[in-house]
């Protein structure tokens, strides 16, 4: 089996381009199982010795275990593609894993921040000094045009096209989308832009990037995530906010003011709809929140005075 998992990977990381961090997270599930393998059988057995009744055995155990329901629905589709990869090298017959069950999981509501705290965050950088400038500047940046952390990190100066208002992006599985840049962003971007010092000694890939750390290097996702955690401190909210709650916020206000959910999905750079959908969730939440606030029979035991 490790001689397979080890070929799984490989396909991921050459034909399929996944990124480092899903490749890490399927070597860690498929570890995760051959070790119970080895515990509980006494050997690793190869693929073709795996059948239904011993991956069932495994889900159990992660029951017991209290493993929780979004593991093991994660692990399950591991091991769904694992399987399937094996039989269509021809190494197993049938898909073991197929029949298995995935536990329900209730998906929560994404945590967002209301206009006024977003105002808040992006004012909370000082703008006296080249990394205040800097860190506003991604923080406008990751709200205007709703990006994740790594996309941030990953662009270059030949990416934002200023006269035509938009970043190439390069997303997940590398695909690239167009992502408009408002009047904010761009006010902030060309301001980093006349004090962004890239160090002269470093690779070209680190001097084209956008977004330079203190050393004119290009940053890092943890840097960025430190960046922020020093602003909410001093704009005040919640410890619950991540970078990737700018892009919560950028799509939750979309659909606040009026955008269709089509148009947010392209934006977002989601390759199915029903990734997008929770966030109508999330505005049909406030929607129901401010009728319930605002109207005089909506609260229970409510009057017209």
């Amino acid at each position: 089996m490790e001689s397979a998992r080890d070929q799984f990977l490989n396909y991921l990381r050459v034909e399929r381009n996944a990124s480092a961090l899903t490749i890490k997270s399927y070597a860690d599930d498929l570890t995760h199982v051959t070790e119970f393998l080895q515990e509980h059988t006494g050997r690793i057995p190869a693929v073709n010795e795996l059948d239904v009744a011993i991956l069932r055995s495994y889900v159990a155990w992660l029951h017991e275990c209290g493993y929780a329901r979004t593991t093991v629905a994660r692990r399950l589709s591991c091991l769904r593609s694992f399987f399937r990869y094996c039989n269509r090298e021809g190494w197993i017959d049938t898909n073991p894993a197929r029949p298995l069950r995935t536990p329900r999981t209730g998906r929560p509501l994404p945590h967002f921040l209301t206009t006024e705290q977003i105002g808040a965050l992006l004012s909370a950088p000082p703008r006296n000094t080249m990394l205040g400038i800097r860190d506003r500047a991604i923080l406008e940046t990751m709200y205007s045009a709703g990006l994740r952390v790594s996309e941030v990190v990953g662009l270059d100066l030949r990416d934002w096209e200023r006269s035509e208002g938009i970043l190439r992006v390069l997303g997940k599985g590398r695909k690239e989308r167009l992502a408009p840049v408002g009047s904010y962003a761009t006010a902030a971007l060309d301001e980093w832009m006349d004090v962004r010092t890239p160090d002269p000694n470093a690779r070209s890939a680190q001097q084209q990037a956008i977004f330079l750390n203190r050393f004119g290097r290009r940053l890092t996702t943890r840097s960025i995530g430190r960046m922020l955690e020093t602003h909410i401190l001093t704009a005040g909210l919640s410890q619950k906010t991540s970078p990737h709650t700018l892009r919560h916020s950028f799509a939750t206000h979309l659909l606040d003011g009026g955008a269709d959910l089509r148009s947010v999905q392209e934006l977002l750079g989601h390759k199915s709809l029903t990734t997008t959908q929770i966030y109508t969730h999330v505005s049909t939440r406030r929607l129901r929140e401010t009728y319930e606030k605002s109207h005089p029979h909506a609260a229970a035991g409510g009057r017209i005075g």
